[in-house]
């Protein structure tokens, strides 16, 4: 593939979509406890959010670090044969 998303990535990308979702639900969880001055479920909810919202993060990360590193392995061929003809 060269311009496609490969399986890794659209793994990771799911990861993240999900983790991104549960951030969201934590996040609004959390205002509506403070809200109603619940001081326990607030906290509570709003750490979880973080943690959701972190990996979310480290596979959005992990996506594009594949993703890289197949563009580099295709690139890399054209890159040697270049080379080869101007040492030619």
């Amino acid at each position: 593939m060269a311009s496609g998303i490969t399986s890794d990535d659209c793994e990771h990308y799911h990861h993240a979509a999900r983790h991104h979702e549960r951030a969201a639900y934590h996040y609004k969880e959390a205002a509506k406890y403070d809200e109603a001055e619940e001081h326990e479920k607030a906290p509570h909810h709003a750490y979880l959010a973080h943690g959701h919202n972190q990996h979310a993060i480290h596979h959005d990360a992990e996506a594009v670090k594949v993703h890289a590193e197949q563009c580099d392995n295709l690139a890399t061929p054209a890159s040697e044969q270049r080379a080869k003809r101007s040492a030619a």
